[in-house]
């Protein structure tokens, strides 16, 4: 009797046992099946970040690129800008010079002009002076 009930309790430890095992299994199976789902969310996260962080960079580089081309046409404007001033500035000097020139002829040309007048006032006396001499 007594062992049959040891042989009893050795088959439901046994059973016990097996089954506390496989309990046992399965959760740590069900552990690493959270472990490796969590990991893999954790690696799509990064991934995700690390796509979003690529993206912003490659916004912000083309941002620069566009900011560059803008300045570039800038500068290019007031370079454009200078040099057509340069230029005006030449032509006006150039044309004041001209403007200054003829002013000097003209009044060169005066100078000449009354110079001319005086000699003539000056001749006359002598001019009627010999045309009375010769006609006497």
């Amino acid at each position: 009797m007594t062992m049959m009930m040891t042989m009893q309790m050795m088959l439901v430890m046994q059973v016990m046992v097996t089954t506390i095992k496989i309990v046992v299994m399965i959760v740590m199976m069900m552990m690493m099946m959270m472990m490796m789902m969590m990991m893999m969310m954790m690696m799509m996260m990064m991934m995700m970040m690390m796509m979003i962080i690529m993206i912003m960079m490659m916004m912000m580089m083309m941002m620069m690129m566009v900011m560059m081309m803008m300045m570039m046409m800038m500068m290019m404007m007031m370079m454009m800008m200078m040099m057509m001033m340069m230029m005006m500035m030449m032509m006006m000097m150039i044309m004041m010079m001209m403007m200054m020139m003829m002013m000097m002829m003209m009044i060169m040309m005066m100078m000449i002009m009354m110079m001319m007048k005086v000699m003539m006032m000056m001749m006359m006396p002598l001019k009627k002076y010999f045309v009375y001499k010769i006609r006497s």
